[in-house]
């Protein structure tokens, strides 16, 4: 069978250039507005990013009993992917333009049980270099109480590693 379509017009305009990689910080920002959606995870677990500036990051969540554990206290991995959203969101919006990260160590403390609670999750970065980072999340409870403390180990991804992160 032969192609009987006609090809594309040739265009006396340049083809656009691709716009130029955003900052992670960019894209934190564009979820905050609701310019994007919030990641899958996020609306799974029910937490929202509250605040994002370089190297600090808020969110919360109302914890209920869709989070218990079979104790019927708050699972601990919901308050450790709360963590980790806020720790790497922190580190995040210090990177570069096409810049990413993936956590690579998290570890969390766990301060006092939850059953209902609006939890608020505080992640800033401690320090770091071009490669790796340290960030450091407080948990609290609308009393302002500890629930649970975490640090985290952070790693920079560029070039192709980066892609698609």
């Amino acid at each position: 069978m032969t192609d009987t379509t006609a090809p594309p017009a040739a265009s006396a305009e340049p083809a656009a250039s691709p716009a130029p990689p955003r900052t992670m910080l960019a894209h934190m920002q564009a979820m905050l507005s609701g310019e994007i959606p919030a990641p899958p995870a996020a609306k799974l677990i029910g937490f929202t990013m509250d605040s994002i500036e370089p190297g600090h990051a808020v969110f919360s969540m109302q914890a209920d009993e869709r989070h218990a554990n079979p104790m019927g206290t708050l699972h601990g991995g919901i308050l450790c992917d709360l963590a980790d959203a806020a720790m790497g969101c922190a580190w995040g919006s210090t990177l570069g333009p096409g810049e990413s990260y993936t956590t690579v160590e998290l570890k969390i403390n766990f301060m006092r049980p939850v059953w209902r609670a609006t939890l608020t999750a505080e992640g800033r970065v401690i320090g770091g270099g071009r490669t790796v980072g340290l960030t450091e999340c407080r948990v609290t409870d609308e009393q302002g109480r500890l629930v649970a403390h975490a640090t985290s180990t952070l790693l920079t991804l560029r070039g192709d590693a980066a892609q698609g992160r």
